[in-house]
């Protein structure tokens, strides 16, 4: 039996399924709370925006596949959920409770969800705020979830783990050997070794200067975030 098939009927009658005292054991697909929230979530995010679109539920059918037979039950659960934005922290919750053991899991979720936020053009500063809470009520750190934006939105040329060529939540110990290996390559007295003229020395000394401050920054960021206890 297919993981949709197995909780059209249940979770189509029952929208707050999601919020059972004790979610059932087993893997997600096995599992009518987890499908429950997954489209739930799926669902408000359509509405924060303002107006649910159905080029919105077209990406979360594409993102969270569903049989012929289940199809019609999903779309009622998927339209009832998203008359409101209200309520989507306890199915967040309750997916973390679930399986914050297993945080892939969690990630593929999001994933999907940054999928079905770009699925009209764009990613208002509204959804990005609501993904950002769902990443937070699953328990996601800070680093992993600026990794996932990227991932999906694209990283800023200055952002300072674009310039050392590592992912936003490398360990520090990558961190460091990233920065130590690019500070030995642009280093100026290689520049001057090699006998180049003084105009390559100075860019070796402007893109150590942006490897240095990079570096820099990414330290401040994470004691800061270690101090909020949200790295």
């Amino acid at each position: 039996m297919s993981f949709w098939r197995k909780i059209a009927g249940l979770a189509a009658r029952n929208l707050d399924e999601a919020e059972c005292d004790q979610c059932p054991p087993g893997l997600p697909g096995e599992d009518p709370a987890f499908s429950t929230a997954v489209t739930a979530l799926g669902a408000k995010l359509a509405k924060v925006d303002g107006e649910a679109q159905s080029v919105e539920y077209d990406a979360f059918s594409l993102v969270f596949q569903s049989d012929d037979r289940s199809e019609g039950n999903i779309r009622r659960l998927y339209q009832l959920a998203r008359q409101t934005t209200r309520g989507f922290e306890g199915y967040a919750r309750r997916l973390k409770n679930r399986y914050g053991s297993c945080p892939q899991i969690l990630e593929d979720v999001l994933d999907g969800l940054f999928h079905i936020a770009r699925s009209d053009g764009a990613v208002t500063g509204d959804e990005l705020a609501y993904l950002e809470q769902v990443s937070g009520l699953f328990g996601l750190s800070a680093l992993t979830f600026r990794r996932i934006k990227a991932t999906h939105l694209g990283a800023a040329n200055d952002d300072p783990y674009v310039i050392l060529g590592v992912v936003p939540d490398a360990s520090d110990a990558e961190v460091r050997l990233a920065w130590r290996g690019l500070l030995s390559q642009s280093h100026p007295d290689r520049a001057r070794g090699r006998g180049l003229p003084e105009e390559f020395v100075e860019v070796a000394e402007a893109k150590s200067s942006a490897i240095n401050a990079a570096y820099g920054e990414i330290v401040r960021e994470r004691k800061s975030l270690s101090l909020q206890g949200v790295a």
